[in-house]
């Protein structure tokens, strides 16, 4: 399963709505990538949601 290695982010859980208001179930997965990022003065491969790669270099 997608999950963010720093947030902790996974997938959601919803329901399609067609025109007939039929409903049936669904996920939502979060946009995780792949990432080097530097911690402790290291690079180390993790998986990342898109929005703590915003925030990340946002900050830095």
């Amino acid at each position: 399963m997608a999950k963010c290695e720093l947030c902790g982010k996974g997938p959601q859980f919803g329901q399609n709505v067609s025109f007939s208001q039929k409903k049936t179930k669904r996920q939502f997965k979060p946009n995780i990538q792949r990432t080097t990022i530097f911690e402790g003065g290291r690079k180390t491969r993790k998986y990342v949601c898109t929005r703590c790669l915003k925030t990340m270099s946002k900050v830095s």
